[in-house]
């Protein structure tokens, strides 16, 4: 039970027993937490089917209603620490991030003293397959944003394909974290950057979604141009880092599911 793969799900019929697999199939001992949202297109239901296949490697968590991509992340972290995973992975579940880079992100926090590993598109090596060219300039745009605003030194802020050790996710407050699109994925590492944790960035593909839609909206945009100057003022006029340090080690996740895996794997099996 050390590494845990975190896959938020909304409407990822189309995506999510192929993802699955594949993750599965690297043979690397990943286990796999999706945290749905009341997918209205059944998604929830092929992974309890899969479950059955995958007795202890496959949880499901349920939400009631689309609550945003920052809360189930959220939701998965506190989940992670309270079953006492030493290696948390967040990632798409529409093969934008290949699950085969999942050991080099891994291998980065294991072996070569990284806190966070970030699956980056902006180091040597790293890049884009098949993407709009708007997205990109828009992607690029923000990432520029980004650093001119907080100077924080990630070269792809935005990114979604991490792996965190146990230790920055326990140190963070994660209660403080408030933002739900591209904001959340910048405040996590803005927090971890503040509190000194060592940040590595690994070259990987992104490639564009094949099934599924996008969920990305003028919310989502808006919510990151604004949320990085909130960033910003905070860090200057009050004391931000240690609004973000977690002083109760503590973690609770209000679900059934925050139970010894023991139990959890017999509940799985039963369902």
């Amino acid at each position: 039970m050390e590494k845990l793969v975190v896959i938020p799900t909304y409407n990822e019929k189309e995506n999510i027993s192929a993802i699955l697999h594949a993750i599965f199939g690297l043979n690397e001992g990943f286990h796999i937490l999706v945290i749905d949202d009341a997918s209205p297109d059944g998604t929830a239901g092929l992974v309890k089917d899969l479950q059955l296949k995958f007795p202890g490697q496959l949880f499901l968590e349920e939400r009631r209603g689309k609550q945003g991509l920052g809360t189930a992340y959220i939701h998965g972290f506190k989940w992670a620490i309270a079953n006492d995973y030493q290696f948390i992975f967040e990632m798409d579940a529409d093969f934008s991030h290949d699950p085969k880079d999942l050991p080099r992100l891994y291998n980065a926090c294991k072996n070569e003293g990284a806190d966070l590993a970030v699956g980056s598109r902006y180091i040597k090596g790293g890049g884009f397959i098949n993407w709009p060219r708007n997205r990109i300039l828009l992607s690029k745009g923000a990432s520029f944003y980004t650093r001119m605003i907080t100077w924080m030194p990630v070269k792809d802020p935005t990114a979604g394909f991490i792996c965190y050790r146990k230790e920055v996710l326990e140190t963070i407050n994660l209660d403080e974290i408030h933002f739900v699109g591209y904001a959340f994925q910048i405040e996590m590492k803005f927090a971890a950057w503040k509190l000194h944790f060592k940040i590595k960035e690994i070259p990987i593909m992104f490639q564009d979604r094949t099934q599924g839609t996008s969920k990305m909206n003028r919310g989502i945009v808006k919510e990151g141009i604004l949320g990085v100057l909130k960033l910003r003022w905070y860090s200057l006029f009050t004391r931000y880092r240690r609004k973000v340090k977690n002083s109760d080690n503590g973690i609770t996740v209000t679900s059934q599911t925050n139970k010894p895996h023991s139990e959890k794997m017999l509940a799985d099996t039963k369902s």
